[in-house]
């Protein structure tokens, strides 16, 4: 069952939401390039989401398991898009029990893999590869702030619990963070359930693993890698991103025929005119916030591209009616599905109005845009710090998940980052040309690539 690559055979285990499953796949993509053995594991539904890279590497193998049963999931339901981000803690305890099964896969099999690298979200790995004698590698779809912050918080539970806000002082920059600005599913943990006990337990493995990837690059995050080599006490950290422009379909990743006209609208517009509107493919807007959003770009004065969901749930905003024949040209509303990195990398956009949510980050990052914050949960308020206060390559202009804007206000900000920001649009141009040059012969993150699957073929020598 195991593929034909020469080097060491490895588990890869990708965690069932695309902003954690894409970037892992873009790795195993890089990993079978340099001739590793892999087996990604998956469940049925899920599957097909690993069709680019194994059209592109036929020696890949994979290990398809039942997705197990869990009160909170209905059956048929396998992946975090179809419950939204409420959906990640039962998932989360749904694949735990996959430990037998995965065991059972092992000793069965008659070449079995040297190494498991597996998702942030499946810290309970760790225990599996230790019952297995073998290394368990974290693999963070998300950025070293965030992963420090997050190992601060789960090895401190009891005295950051009863703060309003925590200064983080061993991390670089003594950074200060809201008790409502912390990663959610920690401000979500209840002590003394067994279930949050087990999600907790995995969180402060992911530091306890032999070895820890992180899906960024030293220009944008060298403080907070060189924070998890400390913390850990070796140099088996390794950021080899961002990742979007490493996998299989990166030259044509984002674009789709059945949106040319997102493009062709950008092509009619002037040069570092437009300011591109999305928050990701969970959040959805309430309806107060639709409505403030949309006058405040009318106010603004600024071109936009603006994606909204099609599927609108009660309480829920959709776009005000007549407002796309108000705007006129000046703005264009895609409905649906947008090819995010396409326009990003369109000479017309100049801004992105993001969530901040890691993977939109090094979208924009790449695209050479600056970042219009509005943080809203998750990592997001992290992600909007280090954009914000530490690179100077993004502005707030909002944030909290149920925050309603001034759309005064937020139009006269949306027209000054178009205006005035010019240090910040510099910044993040740079911060661009860095991520290029981390990710080509010789940067940064092809080093650490290197470096990673160099670890990987000793364990084959032991």
């Amino acid at each position: 069952m195991s593929g034909s690559g020469e080097g060491v055979h490895v588990l890869v285990f990708p965690y069932p939401a695309q902003g954690h499953t894409l970037p892992l796949l873009d790795l195993t993509h890089q990993l079978a390039l340099r001739n590793i053995t892999i087996t990604v594991l998956t469940t049925p539904k899920n599957k097909p989401s690993l069709s680019p890279v194994l059209n592109a590497h036929p020696t890949i193998e994979t290990l398809v398991l039942p997705f197990p049963s869990h009160p909170s999931i209905a059956p048929g339901v396998e992946n975090v898009r179809e419950l939204g981000n409420r959906g990640n803690i039962p998932i989360m305890l749904a694949l735990a029990n996959l430990f037998d099964p995965i065991i059972y896969w092992f000793r069965s099999h008659p070449n079995p893999p040297l190494a498991i690298i597996s998702d942030f979200f499946l810290g309970w790995t760790l225990s599996l590869a230790n019952h297995l004698h073998i290394p368990r590698i974290t693999f963070f779809s998300s950025g070293a702030f965030l992963g420090s912050v997050n190992d601060y918080c789960w090895n401190h539970v009891g005295s950051v619990k009863s703060l309003d806000a925590v200064e983080f002082r061993d991390l670089p920059r003594s950074p200060l963070f809201k008790e409502e600005h912390l990663p959610t599913m920690f401000r979500l943990y209840k002590e003394s359930d067994p279930d949050w006990q087990l999600l907790k337990d995995g969180m402060i493995n992911n530091s306890l693993s032999w070895g820890c990837i992180f899906n960024s690059f030293q220009a944008l995050e060298a403080h907070y890698m060189d924070y998890f080599k400390t913390k850990l006490g070796h140099n088996r950290v390794f950021g080899v991103g961002p990742l979007s422009l490493l996998g299989p379909e990166s030259s044509s990743r984002g674009y789709s025929s059945s949106n040319d006209y997102a493009l062709q609208w950008l092509d009619k517009c002037p040069d570092g005119s437009v300011v591109y509107v999305c928050f990701g493919s969970q959040k959805q807007l309430k309806r107060e916030q639709m409505e403030a959003l949309a006058s405040g770009l009318e106010k603004s004065g600024v071109r936009f591209l603006w994606v909204v969901k099609t599927s609108i749930m009660n309480g829920y905003g959709s776009v005000p009616e007549g407002y796309e024949e108000r705007v006129g040209e000046r703005g264009l509303v895609v409905k649906g599905w947008a090819p995010q990195v396409s326009i990003l990398n369109h000479k017309a956009v100049w801004g992105f109005l993001s969530h901040c949510g890691w993977n939109s980050v090094l979208e924009g990052i790449v695209g050479g845009v600056m970042i219009l914050g509005w943080p809203m949960e998750a990592d997001q308020f992290v992600n909007a710090r280090l954009l914000v206060e530490d690179l100077g390559v993004g502005v707030r202009v909002c944030e909290g998940a149920d925050s309603v804007p001034d759309s005064d206000e937020l139009g006269r900000l949306i027209s000054e980052s178009l205006n005035e920001c010019v240090q910040v649009k510099v910044k993040a141009k740079k911060l661009r040309d860095k991520a290029l040059v981390a990710v080509s012969n010789g940067g940064t993150s092809t080093s650490d690539l290197d470096k990673l699957v160099q670890h990987l073929n000793k364990l084959q020598l032991k």
